[in-house]
């Protein structure tokens, strides 16, 4: 028996016939929501989807804004007997997760590939935000040039990885070739130093061992320096990197202009900074990790309590961090009968989009990812994704949900999409007219007039829940695939806001 059927219904369309079950299978091809300030979103589909996602025992992850959605949740896992389930990370909880001692433990091969993508997509989700540079190609290539150098250098001198060291070789990367003497007053060695000459010192002690255990036949290579080189490069991959760092660092990096190179290395260190103070260095840096992203695959719900109203940038760049490796663990799990479908939650959504989402979301109903976003409107998205090419990213990822939910809403552009995507009918339309002189007449005739399915103007007065309207939410759910009501992709639907399992 497959423990958990995509075939099992999640809601029941009361007006529906035939196709009036909305299953798993609907849910993991990913849900949006919209709707205006006090719509019901939150309280109407959103908590009736949340509830029945919990009691068909699903595992998940939730992604917060207002500082009230932990409470929420801890009663919603409550109503269905999942509290043992939730997983809170918060400053001074039970609970942390320390990113890079997991990307660590899962491939070294291709380690400081995989901390390098987790750190720019974070860093550019920022960027789109906050300035709207993500289009510029020099500044992306040479943001992911340090990132990579800085790491590999990192590791090729200490064996580890630590958001400090990375920090404190970035603060100190010379201005120029002059400045790469040691202080002499001070005698201090700068990080950036130190991490060289620990590099070059081990890469030494490899030469020599690889050059002891030489021949009497191979010393000859000794003598011709294109030759050995080659040979070292090819026999020794940690010489091979430092000349990669070393022509990186004093040969291009160091050289840029004074303002080129202090955007990005502010573009760097600035996110690197905001993990260096507590609660992030705590929850994210500093301790083992007592909570993984698999462990929504044995049913856990995560709930990153960093609500953004409250950590600003801060909460929204870590959730984000979290999201990005949590989605990219999802989906390499191998998938079975039984696999558990799993959710990613996110209201006020737009804050945690990120550029892979496209990407993730067309392949997450293969890997039984139910997305779940709730946003107020289409702007909002726009907005915050950025970009010149905002509007087709938007439409492109909102391509890849399968469902839509419509509420109340005063946003022009959100209400004409929705009725744009529920489309056209032809309406016969009667005329007639009266003619009184001598002889009087009257004509009457019929005509086909192709309208809209679904007026912009009629979300506007979707009844939005509250004690006026007895706690009861409209909206309209659009799905792709088979019709649900009367050979149409909608129907209209009425919320519960008490709705309970």
């Amino acid at each position: 028996m497959d423990l958990f059927d995509l075939d099992q219904p999640i809601i029941e369309i009361a007006s529906a016939t035939g196709n009036g079950k909305w299953t798993i299978r609907h849910a993991v091809e990913g849900v949006q929501i919209f709707g205006g300030i006090g719509s019901g979103k939150t309280s109407g589909s959103g908590r009736m989807l949340a509830l029945k996602y919990l009691a068909a025992g699903f595992g998940g992850l939730v992604l917060t804004v207002k500082p009230d959605e932990k409470q929420a949740w801890q009663d919603y896992c409550r109503l269905a007997g999942r509290e043992k389930d939730l997983l809170i990370l918060e400053p001074n909880g039970q609970h942390c997760f320390n990113f890079l001692q997991y990307e660590s433990s899962q491939s070294q091969e291709a380690l400081t590939e995989n901390i390098v993508d987790v750190l720019k997509t974070v860093i550019r989700a920022g960027q789109e935000k906050d300035s709207g540079k993500s289009d510029d190609a020099f500044w992306e290539t040479a943001l992911d040039m340090l990132i990579f150098n800085v790491i590999d250098l990192c590791r090729l001198a200490y064996g580890t990885l630590s958001i400090q060291k990375m920090y404190d070789i970035v603060q100190t990367i010379p201005k120029s070739n002059e400045n790469l003497q040691v202080d002499s007053t001070q005698g201090e060695v700068k990080a950036f130093q130190k991490a060289f000459e620990a590099a070059r010192s081990l890469v030494t002690h490899r030469i020599d061992t690889w050059v002891a255990s030489f021949s009497p036949q191979q010393q000859s290579i000794l003598q011709d320096g294109n030759k050995f080189e080659i040979e070292l490069l090819e026999a020794i991959p940690e010489a091979r990197l430092l000349k990669f760092l070393d022509q990186f660092f004093f040969d291009s990096f160091i050289n840029l202009s004074e303002k080129t190179r202090s955007i990005i290395d502010f573009t760097f260190t600035g996110f690197l900074f905001r993990l260096l103070r507590e609660p992030v260095y705590s929850l994210f840096c500093r301790q083992d990790s007592t909570l993984i992203p698999e462990d929504s695959l044995e049913g856990k719900i995560i709930l990153i309590n960093l609500p953004v109203k409250l950590y600003h940038k801060l909460g929204r760049d870590c959730q984000i961090l979290f999201k990005y490796i949590w989605q990219r663990a999802m989906e390499k799990r191998s998938i079975t009968p039984h696999a558990r479908p799993i959710f990613l939650w996110a209201d006020e959504a737009q804050n945690f989009l990120h550029e892979h989402d496209s990407d993730y979301q067309a392949t997450a109903r293969s890997s039984r990812i139910a997305t779940v976003y709730i946003s107020q409107n289409l702007p909002n998205y726009y907005a915050c994704m950025g970009g010149q090419k905002a509007e087709y990213r938007v439409k492109s990822f909102l391509g890849t949900l399968g469902t839509k939910i419509f509420h109340a809403n005063a946003d022009i552009e959100t209400n004409r999409y929705a009725s744009e995507l529920f489309g056209d009918a032809f309406f016969e339309d009667a005329s007639s007219s009266v003619t009184v002189s001598k002889d009087f007449s009257q004509t009457r005739g019929k005509s086909l007039k192709l309208e809209r399915l679904v007026r912009p103007e009629d979300f506007v007065r979707l009844k939005t829940g509250g004690h006026l309207n007895s706690y009861k939410v409209e909206g309209y759910l659009h799905k792709q695939g088979d019709p649900i009501h009367k050979r149409q992709n909608f129907t209209k639907i009425t919320f519960n806001q008490n709705f309970s399992i």
